[in-house]
């Protein structure tokens, strides 16, 4: 058993051969359903990766065992009575973007966050007890000091994701992305044709090169996670992407419930149980990559983390409790992030468990 967390109340060991978390010690019990989830998933579905000393068993967590596993670990025992905190806490760092995707909401507005700023929030954020720090919007690759943004997170507290359309991508990028430290690259593909892809994107020849980008960064040796958004009948092309993603050799397939424009694109019933069953059957099945659904993640497991075990931080400062919900909360360059996560946990409007997406119905109104 390798220990992985050691306290006067609460030590957590890791079997690497049997794949078992177990907790031990005063609080133990507040920890242990938590890592019986886990162990449940490295049992039940194969991992996005695995080596010589870890664990990959999502790209959407950090590995097993690490600093911001443990991290993890312990702020489940915080959530378990009832002291919520913000795991995830994802960051718009540019405007910029050679896209010109219809859904995009922030291209056409004004001002972003500095270097210092962005530090600042990362240092809040992990104060808070984030171990996962996520930038994004609109091409974090068009910032030129994103490489040193990404070594600015401390390795041992967070791991760090990072969204790109791939559309800037080159080998010499991918390559600074690995030594500043990033532990996920996620390329958003939406279809495995290249006019519909284009065309969501606004811009020939975006597919190709998003595959290009995914062939870089595996090159450059890291985890690579194609994601895609889907909306109404879309649910059919998730079959051809995974093989997409099978060709390509990428770590795992991130699937998203888009947000919906009219009822017509919202996502049936049926349609969701045919995500799950999609879900459970690759991820049942040897070899390929991985899958991962927020129709199960937050649907199934977690349940809705938006201001629960997320929290989300605009381009201009604006903080809300995830991307999806527009509401601005209050501003990072006004207040500090601790306070505003205060906020949101004492509106209450995040307390019970919910397994459907609350932006959903806001999209779609009354």
């Amino acid at each position: 058993m390798t220990p992985l967390l050691k306290t006067t109340a609460l030590t957590v060991e890791y079997d690497q051969d049997k794949r078992i978390l177990q907790a031990r010690g005063a609080i133990s019990m507040l920890v242990q359903p938590a890592l019986n989830k886990i162990n449940r998933r490295l049992a039940e579905e194969k991992p996005a990766l695995v080596r010589e000393g870890d664990i990959v068993a999502s790209t959407w967590l950090p590995p097993i065992p690490s600093g911001p596993f443990k991290r993890l670990v312990l702020s489940e025992a915080k959530i378990a009575i009832g002291r919520f905190v913000p795991q995830t806490v994802s960051i718009e760092v540019t405007r910029e973007c050679g896209c010109s995707c219809h859904h995009c909401l922030i291209k056409e507005g004004e001002g972003e966050l500095e270097a210092e700023e962005i530090q600042k929030v990362v240092d809040e954020a992990l104060d808070l007890g984030a171990s996962i720090i996520t930038f994004t919007e609109g091409d974090p690759l068009l910032r030129d000091d994103i490489f040193e943004l990404i070594r600015y997170v401390d390795p041992e507290r967070a791991v760090v994701n990072l969204f790109t359309p791939g559309l800037e991508m080159t080998p010499d990028k991918a390559k600074r992305l690995k030594e500043a430290g990033l532990y996920n690259l996620l390329i958003g593909v939406y279809s495995t044709d290249p006019t519909v892809h284009d065309g969501i994107r606004g811009v020939p020849g975006a597919h190709e090169k998003a595959i290009e980008a995914i062939k870089m960064a595996l090159d450059a040796g890291l985890l690579v996670t194609i994601s895609v958004h889907v909306k109404g009948d879309g649910v059919s092309g998730i079959f051809d992407l995974y093989d997409l993603a099978t060709d390509l050799g990428v770590h795992e397939l991130s699937i998203w419930e888009g947000m919906p424009r009219s009822p017509d694109e919202g996502l049936t019933q049926i349609e969701r149980e045919s995500i799950l069953r999609f879900y459970r059957k690759v991820n049942a099945t040897p070899g390929g990559p991985r899958v991962f659904a927020n129709t199960y993640f937050e649907g199934e497991m977690l349940g809705c983390m938006a201001g629960r075990r997320w929290i989300h931080v605009g381009v201009d400062g604006g903080v809300r409790p995830c991307p999806y919900i527009g509401e601005v909360v209050g501003n990072v360059r006004d207040r500090p992030l601790k306070d505003i996560w205060k906020d949101i946990r004492r509106s209450g409007e995040f307390d019970a468990f919910r397994s459907d997406c609350p932006a959903q119905s806001l999209h779609l109104g009354p």
